[in-house]
């Protein structure tokens, strides 16, 4: 699933759900803290349920964990769209040190 974005500069942004999740700016994201850094997985299926304006100010977006208390301000997302290919990048290499995954944990 994508989700684009488009600013009234004319930038225009297309973010995968899991990049969106893994990014979140919420403080509860279900974060796991290794060595110091913070690793989320197991979200490369996560979908976007909703997205809802919250004033002015940003998006707030529902994914199908039920993650949705992170609000993506407008700057964050432009952000995000700037430097998205570096920080999957980054995202996927903490992954990978650490022997983790971007799919979901099967259940045994």
């Amino acid at each position: 699933m994508q989700a684009e974005v488009v600013f009234d500069n004319g930038s225009r942004f297309s973010f995968s759900a899991e990049f969106l999740r893994v990014q979140s700016p919420a403080a509860d994201s279900k974060i796991r803290t290794i060595q110091g850094e913070k690793v989320i997985t197991g979200r490369r299926h996560v979908g976007i349920m909703s997205v809802e304006q919250v004033g002015n100010y940003g998006l707030r977006i529902t994914f199908d964990d039920l993650h949705n208390t992170g609000i993506y301000t407008w700057d964050y997302l432009y952000n995000l769209g700037l430097n998205k290919f570096m920080l999957m990048k980054d995202y996927i290499k903490i992954l990978r040190k650490y022997n983790l995954s971007r799919d979901p944990q099967r259940l045994k």
